[in-house]
């Protein structure tokens, strides 16, 4: 049975949400910003779930530790062991290399609003892996740090691609940009739909 497909933008304007013109992530986030009060600052994927008290304990942690951008582990919102491991090891990867390559996801970035415009926000040019070059530069004038906190991540990518093929393409994606630099030109990445 297919499954709907959820209108994000339309169940946030529900709640009361400011709407700005998307794109593809690294526009969508920067347009977003523009417009946000806050001096902190919280991007999420669409299909990402918190625990009661997620945000409280985050923001108070970040403010504790004077962090100037920050990210959480993940878990997958699903039961199969392959989703489980392979979660487990990217946050091993987080943790083994905060201090020296500090990477994160899209789906869970906090930054101070005066990091994200000094470092001019997120690089619109990359096809690929905005969301960790944003965190390397950031980390390169605030502190950065990991959250002890989980969120749940959909594993829609997954089913959709196969996992071991998705698999296999993260790896290649993530030496590439270790040896050879940030990704700009295209490399089939398919993000769902967007306006």
């Amino acid at each position: 049975m297919p499954v709907a497909k959820i209108k994000t933008a339309e169940i946030a304007k529900s709640y009361g949400a400011r709407i700005v013109k998307g794109g593809l992530p690294a526009r969508g986030r920067n347009n977003g910003t523009r417009v946000a009060k806050s001096d902190l600052l919280l991007f999420l994927d669409a299909d990402v779930l918190m625990q009661k008290n997620f945000l409280k304990f985050c923001v108070d942690e970040i403010r504790r530790k004077q962090l100037g951008t920050a990210t959480c582990y993940a878990r997958p919102l699903s039961k199969n062991i392959l989703d489980i491991i392979a979660f487990e090891i990217g946050n091993f990867w987080i943790r083994l290399l905060k201090r020296l390559k500090p990477y994160a996801s899209g789906f869970c970035i906090f930054a101070l609003k005066k990091v994200h415009n000094k470092i001019r926000g997120f690089d619109e040019s990359l096809k690929y892996g905005e969301d960790s070059h944003y965190v390397e530069r950031a980390a390169k004038i605030a502190k950065f740090d990991v959250i002890n906190r989980v969120i749940f991540t959909s594993v829609r990518r997954f089913e959709k691609e196969g996992r071991l093929k998705c698999f296999a393409k993260y790896i290649y994606l993530t030496f590439y940009r270790l040896f050879k630099g940030e990704v700009r030109e295209d490399v089939h990445y398919k993000f769902d739909h967007y306006d």
